[in-house]
């Protein structure tokens, strides 16, 4: 088992290496990785959601609805507490905090879930639906909490927010409108329709969706070697509650909801997996340094390898 895990997450560390010597050497500009950044949020990773999204049936959908409960409240509860303790306990700024709880809140579903989730639960298409629907979670029902705050406080940079309440409307379009958030969002619309996209289009878009992980993890060793990575009580509380807190989190409402077999499993280990990359690339779209978030995603990376072990054989016999 420990072999499948390091397998799986190799791929992570390889890639992410070679946008940090890319960076490191001066064969990328590592500070102006703009062009990159609009590559990875407007083009590759859409078209990977929207494909996953869109190719996922409607019933099999709402036959992961415990899946995607249990997902989905522990990464609120998880967002929640770890925005507050940001912002009230550790005085970080709104947008800092935003791009931290996003990187802590949303596990790595897109790069972990399949390879994890096949090894333990076997490579059925119940266990591809599975991935798909936590991806489409994720994109759909998480991304666009730190998107509204990084709009938020770029609002108020450029003197352009009024009241909270005036602006909240404004702040939700420009969210939805960004492609990462309305292409998985019609994908689970069309499929919510009955819509079967035809496999011409498919086959023109799949290449883009297939580079958007190995792009965005180049994208991520890249911002990580303009930085400087430092270890301090918010990140250590931040990988805490990543690994450990929001997994039993997860258990807790498997248990609440009385799930059991498989669907438990899946539940708990997609949870447990490391911490995501949307929120490091968030940011800086958005011109926000965060150097916790950054050292929270190697760190949970690394520390996974003994996490997820735990976590699979607790959850052996359910």
């Amino acid at each position: 088992m420990t072999y499948v895990i390091v397998h799986a997450l190799a791929p992570i560390f390889v890639i992410m290496l070679l946008g940090f010597y890319a960076g490191k050497a001066k064969k990328v500009d590592n500070h102006n990785v703009a062009l990159l950044n609009v590559f990875v949020m407007d083009f590759a990773l859409p078209a990977a959601l929207f494909t996953a999204t869109v190719q996922t049936p409607w019933a099999g959908i709402v036959g992961q609805a415990p899946l995607a409960a249990v997902l989905v409240l522990a990464m609120w509860i998880a967002y929640a507490a770890i925005y507050f303790l940001c912002t009230r306990v550790f005085h970080k700024a709104p947008q800092d905090a935003a791009v931290l709880t996003l990187t802590v809140a949303l596990p790595n579903y897109a790069a972990l879930g399949l390879p994890i989730l096949g090894s333990v639960l076997g490579s059925t298409p119940e266990t591809s639906l599975s991935v798909a629907v936590s991806i489409a979670c994720g994109s759909v029902l998480m991304t666009p909490f730190c998107l509204l705050i990084l709009e938020r406080e770029k609002a108020k940079t450029e003197g352009t927010q009024h009241s909270s309440a005036a602006m909240l409307p404004v702040l939700m379009w420009r969210s939805v409108i960004k492609p990462i958030v309305w292409c998985p969002l019609l994908g689970v619309v069309l499929s919510a329709f009955g819509f079967h996209m035809p496999e011409l289009l498919l086959s023109t878009i799949r290449p883009l969706g297939l580079a958007a992980t190995a792009a965005a993890l180049f994208l991520t060793g890249l911002i990580l070697s303009a930085r400087q990575i430092r270890i301090n009580r918010a990140v250590i509380v931040a990988s805490v509650t990543k690994l450990l807190i929001q997994p039993f989190i997860a258990w807790g409402i498997v248990l609440a909801l009385g799930l059991h077999g498989s669907l438990a499993i899946a539940s708990i280990l997609m949870i447990a997996l490391a911490a995501g990359f949307f929120g490091v690339v968030f940011g800086n779209r958005f011109g926000v340094e965060s150097p916790d978030a950054e050292a929270t995603l190697l760190i949970t990376s690394v520390l996974s390898i003994v996490t997820l072990p735990l976590f699979i054989s607790l959850t052996a016999g359910m």
